[in-house]
């Protein structure tokens, strides 16, 4: 199947690995010109030397937070000036948060709405524009099931998911007449660095049952408690799906949320 990517401009934030870097991965080897995002930028040269050591492609990189309209505007700009458009918008800066409404911080509530959303509002803001005098565009915001099922003790991540799903759907009805497509996934328990840096101590903490359990050892248990298919998700598998959906085969399926994970309908 060809997937009508070759060439096409790709913008990906938070890229520096997991399902960012996967994702740039996958873009690379259609032969779209990939650029990629992040915060930090020896992660982001890491990155783009990896990405060129499996597909043989190489990939631009800007250091950029997403959430600050300035930075968003420079990069895009710079994009812009080589490339003269961009196509694709992959949004996926983020992380995941624990933490509700009752015993959560004010300043952790603040930070990932800027991460979560301002980012995503943001980059669309700028590029969206871009992507109608052409006529064509293609916009995949990454989200989590946890916004359409979400865990009181997870009410900050799947919150604001939730309000990316909501955005997602106004964007697409609001771009359609454009031929932009606008949809979001929504990933469920998928091993990344963030996942195991960020939600296993919560595991740990929640389940006395397996906090002298090894890090494997728990992911393989939470892999078979928490989806039908038994095992954790791979980023990979995620990134494909962004692929598709932003495609010359995809045309059609625009302001949905594609739930992938694992036929799992909760998170944590």
């Amino acid at each position: 199947m060809d997937l009508g990517l070759k060439d096409k401009v790709v913008f990906i934030t938070g890229a520096s690995s997991g399902i960012g870097l996967a994702t740039a991965e996958i873009f690379a080897n259609e032969e779209a010109k990939v650029i990629i995002c992040g915060r930090n930028m020896s992660n982001l040269k890491k990155a783009k030397d990896e990405i060129k050591k499996i597909t043989n492609r190489d990939v631009d990189y800007f250091s950029c937070d997403t959430s600050k309209f300035d930075q968003v505007e420079s990069v895009v700009k710079k994009i812009t000036d080589k490339h003269g458009k961009i196509d694709i918008l992959i949004n996926n800066a983020g992380k995941a948060q624990a933490g509700g409404v009752v015993d959560a911080p004010n300043e952790a509530w603040s930070s990932m709405i800027d991460v979560k959303i301002f980012s995503l509002i943001n980059t669309c803001k700028i590029i969206a524009p871009i992507m109608k005098k052409n006529n064509w565009g293609r916009i995949v915001n990454m989200s989590s099931i946890g916004g359409i099922y979400p865990n009181p003790k997870l009410t900050i991540s799947h919150g604001l998911s939730a309000a990316i799903n909501n955005l997602t759907k106004s964007l697409s009805l609001d771009l359609a007449p454009y031929n932009i497509i606008v949809n979001a996934i929504g990933i469920g328990a998928v091993r990344t660095k963030n996942w195991e840096e960020n939600m296993l101590p919560k595991v740990r903490q929640t389940r006395k049952d397996l906090a002298s359990f090894k890090d494997e050892e728990i992911i393989k248990k939470i892999g078979k408690e928490l989806t039908p298919v038994g095992r954790f998700g791979k980023p990979i598998e995620i990134a494909q799906i962004a692929c598709f959906l932003c495609s010359e085969c995809n045309g059609f399926v625009t302001g949905s949320v594609i739930e992938a994970s694992g036929g799992a309908d909760k998170f944590m």
